[in-house]
């Protein structure tokens, strides 16, 4: 069978690999804990199920438009205003089956063959890939622990050529959880102002989760803000994964280039979601931060269990849901029967001894890390680094 070339431009997600071989050990009768997936352990709030009740009882059951029902675009830009002082209007809004196929569509309209697109490390796995999808050329920039994980302005135009034409990257950041200030963020712009050709996408799919100050956009800039595609959705920040919804806001231009890529692909999305989504932006967030309160508590506590083993250095997140330690002072070591060469070693051994799943830091773009989920219970996740320290205790 011959399958399209199509499919070695890009890899698989770790992050679902693992998820796929933690199902296959636990499917064994092996209790395994979890602390690879990006997913809160939480149900979606109340109020929320309600509204979809309701829209299955009304009868919302038809296709919907492309780029969302004209509700939900309303909500998104009264969100945007609310949380963010942004002023966008329906046009500008794009709703999507999930952030992830948010960032498709921009990348799929934005992106040429050849074209550069510079993305800070450590990055979420997808975005590497997507730009292979689109035939472009992904720009690293590399960044420390010692930074707190985020790029300089020296380092950002370092890296821009004449073929740049898109600058990605999240804040809150998955995996390190690094949080840019708006002074950090006002820096970076004064670079963006000096070539209009680069557009930004600002994946904010972690807004809430936010531990240090409140969230702030670089689409607040006015000298950039057409350029800015935001990325963003309901997944982690209402606990809504399994309904697949996100969204983008972009200028009119990008926002239609981005609905007919959907066209050809999934056409609207899921309507009930939809109706959903309108009472989740405008409504009680009460329960989101409920949410923050206790992913609060569970940093702090990972933090203290991490200063429990030797030879990991990790920089405390200040939003999401993920700590990205550096465990290179574990490489090469040995327990007598498997050694650790590399990160993707290190997390296999955690996997298969400890009954741990962690994600490889190469698919984010920093091969001495590895990320650690603390969306679980507090009684896993101190079940789970008690298993991971007796297991790094046996290598020698």
């Amino acid at each position: 069978m011959q399958l399209s070339s199509f499919l070695q431009r890009f890899n698989e997600p770790e992050t679902l690999k693992m998820a796929k071989l933690g199902r296959e050990l636990r499917a064994k009768g092996i209790d395994i804990i979890d602390l690879s997936l990006g997913e809160p352990d939480f149900d979606t709030p109340d109020h929320i199920k309600e509204a979809a009740i309701k829209a299955i009882n009304d009868n919302w059951s038809h296709y919907t438009p492309v780029p969302g029902f004209l509700d939900l675009r309303e909500a998104v830009c009264t969100k945007l205003k609310r949380d963010n002082n942004l002023d966008y209007n329906p046009g500008n809004i794009v709703a999507s089956t999930g952030a992830k196929q948010s960032l498709a569509n921009a990348m799929l309209a934005l992106v040429d063959e050849d074209d550069e697109v510079i993305i800070p490390t450590p990055y979420w796995v997808t975005y590497s890939e997507l730009v292979k999808i689109a035939r472009g050329k992904v720009v690293e920039i590399h960044t420390t622990t010692e930074q707190g994980f985020k790029i300089t302005p020296e380092q950002l135009e370092a890296a821009i050529t004449a073929k740049t034409k898109l600058f990605m990257f999240s804040s809150p950041c998955n995996p390190s959880g690094a949080v840019y200030s708006k002074e950090e963020l006002a820096a970076l712009v004064a670079v963006f102002k000096k070539y209009p050709g680069i557009y930004i996408l600002s994946d904010e799919i972690y807004e809430y989760i936010n531990f240090v100050d409140k969230h702030v956009s670089i689409a607040q800039f006015d000298e950039i803000k057409d350029r800015v595609i935001i990325v963003n959705g309901l997944s982690k920040g209402f606990a809504m994964t399994g309904w697949r919804l996100g969204y983008i806001a972009a200028n009119a231009e990008v926002a239609k280039a981005c609905e007919k890529v959907q066209g050809q692909f999934t056409s609207g999305a899921n309507s009930i979601a939809q109706k959903a989504a309108v009472v989740a932006l405008t409504t009680d967030l009460r329960p989101t931060m409920e949410m923050v309160k206790e992913f609060t508590k569970r940093r702090a506590r990972v933090m203290e269990l991490l200063k429990e083993i030797p030879g990991i250095v990790c920089s405390e997140p200040d939003g999401a849901f993920y700590v990205f330690p550096d465990v290179s002072a574990y490489f090469g070591k040995t327990d007598g029967e498997s050694v650790i060469a590399n990160a993707a070693d290190f997390s296999m051994y955690l996997l298969n001894n400890a009954h741990v799943s962690s994600v490889m830091g190469d698919a984010f773009g920093e091969p001495k890390c590895v990320r650690f989920s603390f969306a679980n219970s507090m009684k896993n996740i101190e079940e789970g680094w008690k298993r991971i320290k007796a297991a790094l205790e046996k290598l020698k």
